[in-house]
């Protein structure tokens, strides 16, 4: 039995570690095909998206990906451009976006930083 205990005692901090790098994984990769579409959307559409839903709408993502860190899709922290940085400067849009979690990763930088 104290085997079995000291064997669990080593594993469960291992196993719940790797569920956190894959869920980092999952929120950098889906970061990147954010920003990635939503620079397509303002050279396409010579405007940025007013909101995520816009890149649903027109094509360019199929659904809004869930933020790994908060399980739900309308947690992101859109950054809306500078309006006198914009084409139009009468319709600023989305410049960037953010994990809307407050936690911070495995290497101490807060998920809402990345």
């Amino acid at each position: 039995m104290a085997i079995i205990a000291v064997l669990m005692s080593v594993a469960i901090p291992i196993y719940s570690r790797s569920i956190q790098r894959a869920k980092e994984s999952v929120l950098k990769n889906n970061l990147f095909t954010l920003r990635t579409v939503i620079d397509e959307y303002t050279y396409d559409k010579q405007k940025a998206p007013q909101s995520l839903q816009d890149l649903v709408s027109d094509g360019y993502l199929r659904q809004v990906p869930v933020d790994p860190m908060t399980q739900s899709a309308d947690t992101w922290k859109v950054i809306m451009e500078d309006a006198s940085n914009t084409v139009s400067q009468s319709e600023p849009g989305i410049f960037d976006v953010r994990s809307g979690s407050d936690k911070t990763s495995l290497e101490g930088s807060p998920y809402s930083d990345w």
